[in-house]
């Protein structure tokens, strides 16, 4: 299901996917996030880092009556206030959606998969 959007042009239609790959664009430049994970944590508890091509697999987009709503799963830095890093990370990823999409984000939910060591 794509965001759609109604101008006088015409009909604007971005996949979710695209606007997955805008969020974890968003999120990957945010202070004290490593990357982007996987939506699945791997057996062993272990939880993959995405590379920039892979980032839709770590975010899921739903498209609701009200706006959209974005899960995002993500890997922060060892020594950085987690609950700083995520709140401020959803005042990002809200921001630049709404700006670039011109659609309400009712929620973004942030989901730490792993914490790593910056060397």
């Amino acid at each position: 299901m794509a965001v759609e959007t109604k101008t006088n042009y015409g009909n604007i239609s971005v996949s979710e996917e695209a606007v997955a790959s805008l969020a974890g664009g968003v999120i990957t430049e945010c202070y004290g996030v490593v990357g982007m994970a996987s939506k699945q944590v791997l057996r062993d508890g272990w939880a993959e880092l995405l590379k920039k091509e892979n980032y839709a697999r770590g975010v899921v987009v739903r498209k609701k009556e009200e706006g959209i709503e974005i899960d995002l799963y993500i890997i922060v830095s060892f020594g950085v206030k987690i609950s700083e890093v995520v709140q401020e990370a959803q005042k990002k990823v809200k921001y630049i959606l709404e700006k670039s999409l011109s659609q309400d984000v009712i929620a973004v939910n942030v989901f730490v998969q792993g914490v790593r060591v910056i060397a």
